[in-house]
């Protein structure tokens, strides 16, 4: 399957319009190389991860083992505000992953400028390709915007959904403006699963599931750069593929999802 490839703002890198997060479903001992494989199958090679999320990262490590990091992109995170704990947790993902951390990010922008000065190090070092900040609360998106005009952020991970779109207003337009990189978070939550659109509507969207349509409603959105969603469950990778094939959205279809999403 051809999923699209875009790039990451200013940073020579590609990524797919979907890839594949790690919060609770790779907080596990259980074996997940069977889900990565299958998602690498599919096209997506991205794989998010953070130390907020339990076991993920090294589960991810080791699902990746035997020859699979080379074929993948990894994000994760630095989440605490102590220095020295910072550190730690990056030689950890460092030797979970293969010593390379291709997106590493600054967690809710917990410490954001002990931990970005960190990050920044370990990318002139070659060990981290790109240097990003993340944060849920749209209510830390004045703060986030700030550290964007800093020139210090080479990508953002925000929430953005047909039902969850603050990141419009401000920062989806500054990331395009400053050629930053935009990852997109929890984009099946909040209730919006719970829309049961005719199949009429999903035949006009060219879909076959509305999980589809939310997603391909993101990766329509030129301003973004890769819709992280998460699974355990194997068949889910490659269906969430298909909403990073083209056509995309047209206006009046993303229109179309955000009426079925709010009413």
């Amino acid at each position: 399957m051809a999923v699209d490839r875009r790039p990451l703002g200013r940073i020579p890198l590609t990524v797919p319009a979907i890839g594949m997060g790690t919060w609770r479903t790779f907080d596990t001992e259980e074996n997940r190389r069977p889900l990565v494989e299958e998602a690498i199958a599919a096209g997506i090679d991205l794989f998010d991860s953070s130390p907020m999320y339990g076991r993920a990262e090294q589960t991810l490590g080791e699902a990746l083992s035997a020859g699979l990091r080379s074929r993948v992109l990894i994000t994760s995170k630095i989440w605490t505000p102590d220095a020295p704990e910072g550190r730690r947790q990056a030689e950890r993902a460092l030797d979970w992953f293969g010593r390379r951390v291709d997106v590493y990010q600054v967690h809710n922008l917990v410490a954001w400028r002990e931990q970005l000065a960190m990050l920044e190090t370990l990318k002139a070092e070659g060990k981290v390709g790109a240097v990003g900040a993340t944060d849920y609360r749209e209510s830390s998106f004045g703060e986030l915007a700030e550290v964007m005009r800093s020139g210090r952020l080479d990508m953002v991970q925000i929430p953005y959904s047909p039902i969850r779109r603050e990141a419009e207003r401000v920062l989806l337009p500054l990331a395009a403006e400053l050629g930053i990189g935009v990852l997109t978070m929890s984009p099946l939550q909040g209730g919006i699963l719970d829309r049961k659109p005719s199949s009429e509507q999903l035949a006009e969207l060219g879909v076959q599931t509305w999980p589809q349509a939310v997603l391909k409603w993101i990766a329509s959105d030129p301003r973004v750069s890769c819709v992280l969603t998460a699974t355990s469950r194997p068949g889910r990778p490659a269906e969430a593929a298909v909403a990073g094939t083209g056509p995309f959205f047209d206006a009046s279809q993303r229109e179309l999802v955000v009426r079925i999403a709010t009413v």
